[in-house]
């Protein structure tokens, strides 16, 4: 096995993240990790019955697919803007502990997450940030080997993150935004509309499971749920509006064109 450049093993087999997350890598992340992501799900949906205080944002296509995504990549550092109640950071400590390696940085101006995550599945893996992440030193793009952003939904942010952490990421690093797709095309003036726009410039394809936006995709991960015996609710569905992508190695100036279309 490989070590990541921070000195974590590796993902397995010294294998390189994948250059491309589509639908055929998710379908088959989800049958090689059926019985890891059933006891997942299992230990999260005891979690938000716990009466910890927990709101739920991402549905449970979102938040399987970012734990399938931190399953197979292995980082050694996720970096995850935008906490809330700590649902998407209980996901991705999860998938961090059934690796058995990698540590997570939280930035967020609202510390909800501190009373709602458990010390168990915290503890020697996590450091929440309390603040706005713009101004946080210790962020150093260049060490972040997978980035989770859902934060504050505007495009100023998102040209904020696009300028300061997704031109500075390694290439090929896994990077999730939430929040695009609530309908079949991003807002004009959206978030999603300036990393959309980024993307494209450089020829560069996301995925998305959103139901409006990629109805196959999502229809299609449904079916492979269902023969695995994962269909079974946790947190009630919304939209599916994340996108998926790796850092794309053009790395010319960042513009607005027009945004690529999306993966499957």
């Amino acid at each position: 096995m490989t070590t990541t450049r921070s000195g974590s093993p590796a993902r397995r087999d010294g294998e390189a993240a994948p250059r491309t997350i589509d639908l055929e890598t998710v379908l088959n992340l989800y049958r090689a990790h059926a019985d890891a992501l059933g006891v997942a799900r299992d230990a999260q949906r005891a979690l938000l019955s716990a009466g910890r205080g927990m709101r739920p944002k991402l549905d449970d296509v979102e938040a399987e697919l970012t734990y399938l995504l931190v399953r197979d990549v292995r980082p050694a550092r996720i970096v995850e803007i935008g906490t809330f109640h700590g649902w998407s950071t209980s996901w991705l400590l999860r998938a961090l502990a059934d690796n058995g390696t990698g540590h997570l940085d939280s930035y967020d101006i609202v510390d909800h997450v501190l009373g709602t995550v458990p010390h168990d599945l915290s503890a020697g893996r996590w450091a929440f940030h309390h603040g706005d992440a713009r101004a946080a030193p210790s962020l150093q793009p260049s060490t972040i080997d997978y980035l989770f952003i859902d934060a504050a939904h505007t495009a100023r942010f998102a040209r904020w993150y696009v300028q300061s952490l997704l031109e500075k990421v390694p290439v090929g690093t896994p990077v999730t935004v939430h929040d695009v797709y609530h309908r079949s095309r991003a807002g004009r003036f959206s978030e999603g509309r300036v990393v959309l726009d980024w993307l494209g410039h450089r020829r560069h394809g996301h995925f998305t499971a959103s139901a409006k936006a990629a109805p196959r995709a999502f229809q299609e991960i449904a079916a492979v749920k269902r023969s695995l015996g994962l269909d079974e609710v946790v947190h009630q569905a919304a939209p599916n509006p994340m996108i998926y992508f790796t850092k794309p190695d053009r790395v010319e100036q960042w513009s607005r064109q027009d945004g690529g279309a999306p993966l499957g």
